[in-house]
């Protein structure tokens, strides 16, 4: 059986057995070895945001600690007491901090209870 090659014509260059020589990302000046990259996959920490509720002259102290108590995960009755403190006294307070969808959905569900939130910001 005879044995076929193939040759590729390169303009300006002459006849080539490489079909991408003189083609650029191929093109490897002679006696120097081609590199190839292999991608690189960065890990980014997931962003967190926190959530954030703002004073009014709407809400009592029992309401905001009761949806606290209700929406916030973990939280502890002494705990939601003293964030509505903080919140009456320096304006705002940080009530959970976390990934960004579970921080989306507390931030709605306080809303919707009708306390005043600011808007998500990153931790």
């Amino acid at each position: 059986m005879a044995m076929v090659r193939l040759f590729f014509a390169t303009p300006g260059a002459g006849v080539s057995a490489n079909p991408w020589a003189g083609s650029a990302p191929w093109n490897v000046a002679p006696g120097k070895a081609a590199t190839v990259l292999e991608p690189v996959r960065l890990q980014q920490p997931y962003p967190n945001f926190k959530v954030v509720v703002l004073d009014d002259d709407v809400n009592t102290y029992q309401h905001v600690v009761a949806c606290l108590l209700t929406y916030i995960p973990g939280m502890q009755p002494d705990h939601a007491w003293a964030l509505a403190k903080r919140i009456d006294t320096e304006g705002s307070a940080v009530v959970w901090c976390g990934p960004q969808e579970q921080a989306e959905l507390y931030h709605q569900q306080l809303a919707a209870e009708g306390l005043t939130m600011a808007p998500l910001e990153r931790a």
